[in-house]
């Protein structure tokens, strides 16, 4: 950001940051509004560009050019956003843009864009910037070695302290997260760390090999990014390398991109257990768009309530004798749906952040199933009791009902616990498992499940 450090709003300062660039704008008040732009962090102004309309946009963003922050403006900025703003920017302007930025937020920029666009700025860039970006950008993206940035402060495990300071203080400007000092051996192969503070405290002659910590944490440039995300947070590092095949350093993670995947694929886990996609920017889809990513999902919930219809239908004898049992059919599947949700949430999360074991999932499951006998007895209990006294006739249909909910809750806390554990032994995204798919399958079993204990109990 030129030198300047700019402060991050937190709070209600935010609204009031998008109410100046709304006011200064609509007075043209171009030269203030340039310096509120220059004053404001990067991460703000495209929270501000969010809520601002097409000729705002444009007005704001001819000044960001202007000011010359573009790249950090646009790694903070959503997706659908990058993309609609690059295209109306030149390769050119674009290539010198991304070869300005940090190898890994340039990378992913050019990932987001279409295929075309990228290669065109690729071709403008600088035949050095753009080997370190196409080695980049052939890892995927969700891995270590799509996260990592190939600046990172590496010393020779043979230098002593007083010249592994004096090569940091020549060499890390440019570097990312030089608290951390890899050390390696032969051709770049990985073989200790040391900390900034650690190096500092011995004498300059000795060296490295004899104080660095030779257990080092690394992953391999496949690691999936969940994994990686895994062990930043377990061990709580700043940032850990990553290593190839042949446990050559190719670059580190940092825990800003750690960050931003664990935000991500909470994003995506939310929404899934909505059913309502994975996509992340949908509320900036258009209402075609939108509409359509949601449409699958809820199929299967209507699949479900025709299921249930047809159910329901099947008895409607039953029903027409004993109507006082078609009020409690919502109470029984809602209370099932309610606690089999419960059971899949905590179950994809505790499979998210390492907390289940699946090899003893078995202990899960009990326990789930022990959580829905208690609660199944207690609202079966509260609710045949409501039905014993707000329906006299037949005498019966309190137990009816207490039975129906004791049996659904059990049921559903099982099978919300079950379906996500088998989902992820086949290598499924657990996180599918819950909202509708899970919702939909306790409607069905729940209104199949109260008719027959009313059919064997009131003998219709």
């Amino acid at each position: 950001m030129e030198g300047k450090v700019k402060k991050e709003l937190v709070g209600s300062e935010g609204m009031v940051i998008l109410d100046m660039v709304r006011r200064l704008n609509r007075r043209g008040a171009m030269e203030h509004l340039s310096k509120l732009i220059n004053k404001t962090h990067p991460a703000d102004m495209a929270w501000v560009y969010r809520y601002l309309n097409d000729a705002e946009r444009e007005a704001v963003f001819n000044l960001i050019v202007k000011l010359n922050f573009v790249g950090p403006f646009l790694s903070e900025l959503d997706t659908l956003l990058v993309a609609d703003l690059v295209k109306g920017l030149t390769p050119q302007y674009m290539a010198s843009i991304v070869a300005d930025m940090p190898s890994d937020d340039a990378v992913d920029i050019l990932e987001i864009l279409p295929e075309s666009i990228a290669d065109d700025i690729r071709m403008h860039m600088e035949q050095e910037d753009r080997d370190e970006v196409e080695e980049l950008l052939q890892y995927d993206p969700e891995s270590a070695g799509g996260l990592m940035s190939p600046d990172f402060m590496c010393l020779d495990e043979e230098l002593t302290a007083g010249d592994a300071i004096g090569s940091i203080q020549k060499r890390s400007e440019e570097k990312e997260m030089v608290f951390y000092l890899y050390l390696t051996h032969g051709e770049h192969k990985l073989s200790g760390v040391i900390s900034l503070r650690e190096l500092l405290m011995h004498p300059a002659e000795k060296k490295l090999r004899d104080i660095m910590n030779p257990n080092v944490i690394s992953v391999t440039t496949d690691t999936d990014q969940g994994e990686v995300a895994h062990v930043v947070s377990k061990y709580n590092f700043l940032a850990v390398p990553v290593v190839d095949s042949n446990y050559t350093l190719v670059g580190i993670v940092t825990v800003d991109d750690i960050i931003d995947v664990i935000r991500e694929e909470a994003s995506e886990e939310f929404l899934q257990m909505a059913g309502a996609g994975k996509d992340r920017e949908i509320l900036l889809k258009s209402t075609k768009e939108s509409a359509f990513i949601r449409a699958p999902w809820l199929f299967a919930s209507w699949i479900g309530g025709i299921m249930a219809m047809l159910i329901i239908g099947a008895f409607e004898e039953e029903l027409s004798k004993v109507i006082a049992l078609a009020s409690f059919i919502p109470i029984v599947v809602g209370m099932g749906g309610n606690i089999a949700t419960q059971s899949s949430t905590i179950v994809v999360r505790g499979i998210a952040t390492g907390r289940i074991n699946l090899e003893e999932s078995s202990k899960v499951v009990f326990k789930e199933m022990r959580v829905g006998l208690i609660l199944g007895l207690i609202y079966g209990l509260f609710l045949g009791v409501i039905a014993f006294f707000g329906f006299r006739d037949p005498a019966l249909l309190g137990v009816v009902v207490g039975i129906s909910i004791f049996f659904c809750m059990v049921m559903a806390a099982t099978l919300g616990t079950i379906i996500p554990l088998i989902l992820k032994r086949f290598d499924i995204d657990a996180a599918i498992a819950t909202g509708p798919f899970v919702t939909t399958s306790i409607d069905i079993l729940g209104v199949l499940m109260y008719f027959w204990v009313a059919k064997i109990f009131l003998h219709l």
